[in-house]
């Protein structure tokens, strides 16, 4: 994503401190790994390339570990892909309706952080409590009205485990393709493979998500052509929530939200204007992702992504929590929940330790130079095979912040792009309480959302119940419906 509210990260140590969804590296937010080799330039994969090894689900059905409601299904455990990846997924059945609710899977970030941060900080059927020892029934899941799987995925990511190679946003894309291959195929969850699919993600799901939901639509068209065989992907929802998805409109982005943003500047005019001429200075940041899209090699693309971390990205932030600005660094919000997680292994199902991130993942990604390449040109194919797009983001982050994803949906071009760019924003009341504001156009939405971090559902604005808001996008674009007041 860029990604969770543990904590910055402790800048003294030569290698990455991972709390959050996004790393840090010598004191640099998604900075250069030390000791990382570039690979050579990654080869397109055509969707016929890559067939579905169906492995096996082994699972614990009904824990009752986190969803308490009666009567409510839910299963946590691992996809055994191959002999040597093994991918953690955690099912919890809708509260209501669960034999005719849609299926969403939901993906955090990073690249490399778990899903379970979304699980117990943000819309989970429960939330970690501030003491990160005991957890609270969430009225507010997205599980009341849809089955909902959270995915540690790359294999390597949080209880996910084995062969950690995946490199890029399309592996990631046939990795979780492999899975869904697989969860269809068990016949405890077969009932679901032709049910409404969507998937949400947010930080570096800016990237995944749009390579993810292209590439279900490449495949089931591959499987609709017969040149593949497979069970396809009943694609109808993509959500994005504070993501990363097309640096070059979205890195001008920092510039500007530290010196305007609704609460106080990050840092001082002076360094507003220092690092506003390295973005644009020859060879500075611009010209590296530039580079970036015109080589496409690996050594260019994760020269930008060192090159505008360090010099765009980090020294803006100031003193400032850059998940949450209105705090100084770290705020310590959400609550940490690894101890408690941990000690849930034995009865959820779960073979490994747990842990936030995993720096083989991010490694393998930086790598590629998979951070700087743009995923809008997958995304603007996804509006415009009628899939309902959400993105969304809360005012109160810096590190996806809203000035640069609304650059970047500006930037977009797809069938609606005159209709959208000629509707104005209109207030978004949730429950008669003022929440943000938002844009339809066709199949996409755009809401900014107030008063909210990163981690949107975590958040709450006026008097509403926490997470209220984000239950309510979620659940007017889960009914392919544009986005409105309530």
């Amino acid at each position: 994503m860029l990604l969770s509210s543990l904590a910055v990260l402790v800048a003294a140590l030569p290698i990455a401190v991972l709390g959050g969804e996004f790393p840090v590296y010598n004191g640099v937010v998604g900075g250069a790994p030390i000791n990382v080799t570039v690979k050579e330039k990654v080869s397109e994969i055509s969707v016929q390339d890559f067939v579905a090894q169906a492995g096996a689900l082994r699972f614990v059905a009904n824990s009752g570990v986190c969803e308490t409601t009666s009567g409510v299904y839910t299963a946590s455990g691992y996809a055994d892909l191959t002999s040597t990846q093994h991918m953690w997924f955690w099912f919890f059945a809708a509260r209501n309706s669960p034999d005719t609710a849609p299926l969403t899977v939901w993906l955090n970030g990073g690249p490399g952080s778990s899903s379970m941060i979304g699980l117990f900080q943000e819309h989970g059927p429960c939330l970690i409590n501030n003491d990160s020892s005991t957890v609270r029934l969430n009225p507010q899941s997205w599980n009341e009205n849809s089955n909902v799987l959270y995915l540690d995925q790359p294999v390597g990511v949080g209880f996910s485990y084995g062969d950690a190679t995946t490199s890029s946003s399309l592996e990631a894309a046939q990795g979780v393709w492999n899975f869904l291959q697989t969860f269809f195929s068990d016949a405890n969850f077969s009932k679901y493979k032709d049910r409404n699919f969507a998937l949400w993600t947010e930080s570096y799901g800016g990237h995944y998500g749009p390579t993810m939901a292209s590439y279900f639509l490449d495949q089931n068209a591959a499987i609709a052509a017969g040149t593949l065989s497979g069970i396809p992907i009943n694609l109808k929802a993509l959500g994005i929530g504070n993501g990363l998805t097309d640096p070059i409109t979205q890195y001008p982005g920092y510039i500007s939200y530290a010196k305007t943003n609704p609460y106080h500047p990050l840092v001082s005019d002076s360094t507003i204007s220092s690092v506003s001429n390295s973005y644009f200075s020859s060879g500075g940041c611009r010209d590296q992702i530039l580079q970036c899209a015109s080589s496409g090699t690996n050594s260019d693309c994760s020269q930008a992504q060192s090159t505008c971390n360090n010099q765009v990205l980090s020294p803006l932030s100031g003193p400032w929590d850059v998940y949450y600005v209105p705090s100084r660094s770290p705020s310590g919000y959400p609550a940490d929940f690894t101890d408690w997680l941990n000690s849930q292994t034995s009865s959820i199902g779960a073979d490994v330790t747990w842990s936030a991130s995993s720096s083989t993942i991010y490694n393998n990604f930086f790598s590629t130079g998979d951070w700087m390449r743009s995923t809008r040109p997958y995304l603007e194919k996804v509006i415009n095979a009628g899939v309902r797009t959400a993105i969304y983001d809360g005012d109160a982050d810096y590190i996806c912040n809203y000035q640069g994803v609304e650059n970047m949906v500006d930037a977009l071009q797809h069938q609606w792009s005159s209709q959208y760019a000629s509707t104005p924003f209109t207030s978004w009341t949730v429950d008669g309480v003022t929440a943000g504001q938002f844009k339809n156009a066709g199949p996409l939405s755009y809401v900014r959302i107030y008063q909210a971090g990163h981690l949107v559902p975590a958040f709450t604005v006026g008097n509403l119940p926490y997470g209220r808001h984000a239950l309510t996008l979620f659940n007017q674009a889960m009914a392919g419906q544009p986005i409105s007041s309530t």
